[in-house]
């Protein structure tokens, strides 16, 4: 079983403010670089420049609890919410019970796997 947890985060940049969004999203970066279970963390523009999509991915369970209770979330996504607004918020697996509760108290959707295949990167 994939014990892996996805985030999906649709975001949009308020007008002038895209130099301080990206300075938090660089503070965000490194500050969950430091995490272990942090696998993949990604931010993605549009064309326009407007809008931010961020794909977040989790070893497991535990790593997403140890993200949503440290600094890049308790700290940084305030600040990075005071030069966006989240249109998007999605999670993708099994987070334990307290990130749940702090997920959707953040007004993030749960899906919990249902069907499907996943092979690590080169897999065949």
């Amino acid at each position: 079983m994939d014990t892996r947890v996805y985030f999906l985060v649709d975001l949009t940049i308020k007008d002038g403010k895209r130099q301080e969004f990206e300075s938090v999203v660089n503070s965000m970066t490194e500050g969950t670089r430091k995490e272990s279970g942090a696998l993949g963390y990604e931010f993605f523009l549009s064309a326009d420049g407007k809008r931010c999509r961020l794909l977040e991915t989790y070893a497991d369970a535990n790593a997403v609890q140890s993200h949503v209770s440290g600094h890049v979330v308790q700290k940084l996504v305030p600040k990075l919410l005071e030069h966006s607004s989240m249109d998007r918020f999605e999670i993708y697996g099994a987070p334990d019970p307290p990130a749940v509760a702090a997920l959707e108290a953040a007004r993030a959707e749960i899906f919990r796997h249902w069907k499907g295949i996943g092979r690590a990167a080169g897999a065949v």
